[in-house]
């Protein structure tokens, strides 16, 4: 077993592609990931086991906002813990990439973890809005309802252009898979920044101020349901044309 410093190197070549990633994700979490990933391989831990450690800190985190009642101590416990959970989330497929320990079963957890994580955030804004909030209507008790909309569809909907399009190269052939990759785009990387889970995160440090908390929270309700909106036309549009190829 190699030193920290080793580790970290190889894993710096074990890394996805920065295509379609935000700033966050390329220049905040994936290196906080690395180093998590790094600590595990020296612990011993496999994929699976980070993938289990983030679901821990992450499902604490929503738990805990919808049994407590907000404040600005909680704001900060709980943005920690989902910042936690999210870089434990980058670090479990670091891992599997620079042990070559991943497999189907590791896959399949992480998406089930994020599938649930997803789910139950936003039921866990919806209960401490019924609890605890002094709703302007009860109209805004819709809203978690219709952001967690958005956010399952958009997950479900990228995995399933992900598989889909990797059958169609399968199916095309291997001149049609080696196809270069458009080059990263910065811009790119900065637009996706509001769609960013971390980013979406940095919301519950405003728990403790619940109007602030309420208006943050609905920004990005809609910017998450206008970027759904152009996330399906164009996977629409990819998908067709993978067909028509």
């Amino acid at each position: 077993m190699g030193s920290t410093g080793t580790v970290l190197r190889e894993l710096r070549g074990a890394q996805k592609s920065a295509k379609g990633v935000s700033l966050y994700s390329r220049y905040v979490n994936r290196p906080a990931g690395r180093v998590l990933a790094a600590g595990a391989y020296r612990a011993g831990l496999t994929p699976n086991q980070v993938t289990l450690i983030s679901a821990l800190f992450t499902y604490g985190a929503v738990a805990s906002v919808a049994l407590v009642e907000p404040s600005w101590t909680l704001a900060v416990l709980v943005y920690a813990a989902l910042a936690v959970g999210f870089a434990f989330d980058s670090a479990d497929g670091q891992l599997a990439r620079l042990t070559g320990r991943g497999g189907p079963d590791g896959e399949w957890l992480d998406h089930v973890v994020d599938c649930g994580k997803l789910l139950l955030v936003h039921t866990a804004v919806l209960i401490s809005f019924y609890r605890f909030g002094e709703l302007p209507s009860e109209a805004w008790l819709l809203l978690p309802l219709g952001f967690q909309l958005a956010a399952v569809v958009t997950f479900c909907a990228g995995l399933l252009r992900e598989h889909l399009g990797k059958a169609a190269a399968s199916a095309q052939g291997p001149s049609w898979a080696a196809a270069p990759a458009p080059p990263v785009s910065r811009v790119r990387a900065v637009a996706l920044l509001p769609a960013d889970y971390g980013v979406f995160c940095l919301v519950f440090l405003l728990l403790g101020a619940p109007g602030a908390f309420r208006a943050g929270y609905a920004v990005l309700a809609v910017v998450h349901t206008l970027f759904l909106a152009a996330f399906l036309a164009k996977w629409f549009r990819e998908l067709k044309a993978l067909r028509a190829g």
